[in-house]
């Protein structure tokens, strides 16, 4: 079985080309990064996109406001190579798969302030306000060279925005099925030495009933969310710059807890406040050699009524970077702290991690090298290596092939340390990755396929009882697991209208049992096409995924499903637009997690104000 799995991964990297070739003859939309763009995330620095090894997806800040979507997930459901699975509404428990690994194995950054669970484990999607952020980066591949413990399947980076220029402000406001309201405000610009971005926003739903086939209360389960955002600059020199930002989002969310009793029932709502706030001192010492000195700040708490539960998770980071320009070689030297503490009566537990991070970065006309290494010493079980090495070389002006290899590692959390169910001597959860890509570029064209296999051992998760104080079953050292795929994507512009199409075929499976991990796909993907209609922008666009299983056993089987979307919009009275949007335009039934309802087709429309910049 497994190599027939291996055949058809190997028969989809071949034939990609052609694949794709198909998908764009059907339909596909969204605006192009330019190569000139520049990213952060793949090296923790500043790098044009046209130099990255790495497998980097960039999200503007048009695409986010066009999509009428009011999750982050949401938005990040459309990108290559990431799979979701929700408990209800925008406000419920949600999980990010990258690259078929978990939502614990992502880092996650907002303004490069890193945001985690030390209870369940990654960070609380759900939490994190879509309306504050201006562009998002996904890294796919293991990055812990670079960033440390959790970003064994790949890192996220979402970032506010930055003011410049003349003060601009604008105003968002729309209406949606389920009684959706949405509003939000912000502004931005720059003053001489100073720039500064203010933004605030407020939405609401009814939502649906959030489960069926099973025992709850049948009321609607929605959600209401506060945010807001600032981000402030001042430029003391020409070589020094500060910088602060600071983020805070407040969700209210109803759910159905277990154990409903129909003569005595209650309205379960689950409170999630998230905090992030970082202040970074960037200097340029010499034109050869420049320093960031970050102090950031984050936290997340979790809370349930009536029932009630309280978690709460705090992050320090204090980060050092160096960087060495030398022509065409660049070297990087980071020292990096980082302290956890949770609060989970009646756990208080904190624990810290130092390292010692080397990178080194040599780019010529045909050929890129970026090597890094990382030593983490951990509070809890000791000291911990990890290495990448990638290389590019380009084969013409517009084809790039890619290899690279990487380790990475998942520090346990302190739920897992030193709770009822935790065993204090727990290792980290590491991996080894491989990985081939093949790029094309020019002009509006793009074209991708990476396959990759990664291998993760060492994986904890909850067994029969032993070690901890709890009878029922405790945490342990006793998986391993395995996700190989390939990954093709692609966007081209045919006339007046672009297209964009990804597929990803993969195998993320259980090793010690043979079965495939719980909520992932074999196969899922994305394919849509954009044009411009007199004065209107349309567009349309469709997610589908193979079928899934909700159990380890791959006993409780989810269906597969396509989703349909239609959106519109355009230019009114002088800086207004108006958007609309038609979600799930079939009204598929279909179930992201079992027993769990998801929502059927549904309108959004909306007004901004926005004057040009």
């Amino acid at each position: 079985m497994r190599k027939l799995h291996a055949l058809r991964l190997l028969s989809a990297l071949i034939y990609a080309p052609l694949l794709l070739s198909a998908v764009y003859a059907q339909s596909a939309p969204v605006d192009v990064p330019a190569l000139g763009e520049i990213v952060v995330t793949a090296t923790r620095m500043p790098q044009p996109l046209a130099d990255l090894v790495a497998d980097v997806t960039i999200i503007d800040r048009t695409t986010i406001q066009s999509s009428g979507a009011t999750g982050v997930a949401d938005v990040l459901a459309r990108v290559p190579g990431v799979q979701i699975s929700r408990s209800g509404n925008v406000g419920s428990p949600t999980n990010v798969f990258l690259r078929g690994a978990e939502s614990r194995y992502t880092a996650v950054f907002i303004d490069g302030v890193r945001v985690d669970s030390q209870s369940t484990g990654g960070a609380s999607w759900q939490t994190i306000p879509l309306a504050q952020i201006d562009r998002i980066e996904v890294l796919r591949g293991p990055a812990a060279a670079v960033y440390g413990s959790d970003a064994i399947g790949g890192v996220i980076q979402l970032f506010t925005l930055k003011g410049d220029g003349a003060l601009t402000p604008s105003i968002g406001m729309g209406l949606g099925t389920y009684n959706t309201k949405k509003v939000d405000a912000a502004f931005d610009g720059s003053s001489g030495a100073i720039d500064y971005s203010f933004g605030f926003a407020k939405e609401s739903s009814t939502s649906f009933d959030s489960q069926s086939g099973t025992t709850h209360n049948p009321d609607k389960d929605g959600y209401r969310r506060e945010s807001a955002n600032a981000k402030l600059g001042l430029q003391i020199s020409k070589a020094q710059r500060v910088e602060l930002s600071a983020l805070t989002s407040d969700v209210n969310s109803q759910y159905d807890a277990y154990g409903f009793n129909p003569a005595r029932p209650v309205d379960d709502h689950s409170r999630l406040k998230l905090t992030a706030v970082g202040l970074n001192w960037l200097s340029q010492w010499r034109d050869t050699y420049s320093s960031r000195l970050s102090v950031t700040d984050s936290r997340d708490r979790y809370e349930t009524t009536p029932s009630y539960y309280l978690t709460e998770t705090n992050l320090r980071s204090y980060l050092l970077q160096n960087k060495f320009q030398l022509g065409e070689h660049l070297l990087t030297v980071t020292l990096e702290r980082r302290e956890d503490h949770l609060s989970n009566t009646p756990i208080n537990a904190n624990r810290s991690q130092g390292a010692l991070a080397l990178g080194y970065g040599w780019t010529n006309q045909r050929h890129t090298l970026q090597l890094n290494l990382r030593r983490d010493q951990d509070s809890a079980f000791g000291g911990f290596t990890t290495g990448s090495a990638a290389y590019g070389f380009a084969l013409s002006p517009q084809w790039r092939a890619t290899a690279s290899a990487a380790t990475a590692f998942r520090a346990p959390t302190l739920y897992q340390l030193f709770s009822e169910y935790g065993v204090s001597i727990l290792q980290p959860e590491t991996s080894r990755n491989l990985e081939l890509g093949l790029r094309y570029a020019q002009g509006a064209s793009r074209f991708s396929v990476v396959a990759y296999r990664n291998l993760l051992s060492n994986l904890i998760n909850f067994g029969t009882a032993g070690a901890c104080t709890s009878s029922y079953g405790c945490y342990a050292n006793t998986a391993q697991a395995e996700y190989t795929g390939v990954t093709v994507s692609g966007e081209q512009q045919l006339g007046q209208v672009n297209l964009h199409a990804s597929l990803d075929l993969q195998d993320p499976r259980n090793l010690a049992t043979g079965h495939l991990l719980v909520r992932r796909a074999h196969q899922y993907g994305n394919v849509g096409a954009q044009t411009h209609i007199a004065a209107w922008t349309v567009g349309t666009e469709a997610q589908f995924s193979s079928y899934r299983y909700d159990d380890a056993a791959n006993k409780t089987r989810l269906g597969g499903y396509s989703l349909i979307n239609l959106y519109a919009s355009t230019p009114l009275i002088r800086d207004w637009t108006f958007l609309v949007r038609v979600n799930n335009l079939t009204d598929k039934d279909y179930q992201l997690a079992n027993t769990y309802t998801t929502p059927g087709r549904s309108f959004y429309f909306g007004l901004r104000w926005a004057p040009p910049r």
